[in-house]
């Protein structure tokens, strides 16, 4: 699994759609309300069903992180840039943080070659660059790292 690009919209404009859409479906509902016919009531329905499925869609990027997104269960790509986005609706997305952190390994005696002992420690410092192997090849890579630096103990 390797990451790829999502595919994704400026958000804003996507929001401008959606609240046309809501525009059109209150000034139909209006319209139904004066003369109550079916077609005025399905032309009022059918623009406030697709911008509540088009609100499904909407994704915000916070700096410093990304989000990757996946569709009924399979990947579809992962969002890196920050912003306010509008990707494919029903989609659900994860967040993954793009920080640099370090970890700091317990200390560890072990003898030098004339026998002195000696305390060592480690500093490890972890940056997600893949965001889908961070996310779908282990459990909390966080605590896998951790668990790793503890096998170099060992």
């Amino acid at each position: 699994m390797t990451e790829t690009k999502a595919w994704k919209i400026n958000g804003f404009i996507a929001l401008l759609v959606i609240l046309a859409l809501l525009a059109a479906a209150i000034y139909n509902f209006i319209s139904a309300i004066r003369n109550p016919e079916v077609m005025n009531i399905v032309f009022s329905v059918i623009p406030f069903l697709a911008a509540l499925i088009l609100m499904t869609g909407i994704q915000i990027v916070q700096p410093n992180q990304a989000k990757v997104l996946t569709f009924f269960g399979s990947y579809l790509g992962s969002i890196r840039e920050p912003g306010f986005w509008m990707t494919v609706p029903f989609i659900s997305g994860k967040k993954v943080s793009l920080k640099v952190r370090n970890f700091n390994s317990e200390k560890l005696k072990v003898n030098d070659v004339d026998g002195n002992p000696i305390e060592i420690a480690a500093v490890v410092v972890i940056k997600v660059i893949d965001t889908a192997k961070a996310v779908f090849d282990v459990d909390h890579y966080e605590q896998f790292v951790e668990i790793q630096t503890r096998k170099l103990r060992q």
